[in-house]
């Protein structure tokens, strides 16, 4: 069974950093790239960023570019994301996606000050 599991969200004020991880099992998740999405209140996903499983290349939204900072342990078939600097915009339920486009249940960013 696959299974990805999303924690780390939370009630932060604007400026604040959190760091999300999503832990995975079900899947080799050493060579599957990996990716954070999100979805904003009364908004549609948007895409965040993502990791190669091989190489460790990385990329992102312009959005978060310079602000967040994708990473994985594969170890641990670990994702994280840490978010420095967040905004009231990156509010949002944050999911990690594997590129089979399976789903964790997300976890609840609030910036509010």
């Amino acid at each position: 069974e696959v299974r990805l599991v999303e924690s780390g969200g939370g009630l932060v004020r604007p400026g604040e950093s959190l760091r999300l991880s999503c832990v995975t099992s079900g899947f080799p998740f050493s060579i599957y790239t990996m990716n954070w999405v999100r979805q904003g209140p009364g908004k549609g996903l948007e895409w965040v960023s993502g990791i190669n499983g091989d190489d460790g290349i990385s990329w992102y939204a312009d959005s978060v570019k310079g602000r967040f900072i994708i990473s994985r342990d594969n170890a641990r078939n670990t994702l994280y994301l840490e978010m420095n600097g967040l905004k009231p915009d990156d509010a949002a339920v944050y999911f990690c996606v594997n590129s089979a486009l399976q789903f964790g249940r997300g976890t609840q960013v609030t910036v509010a000050s």
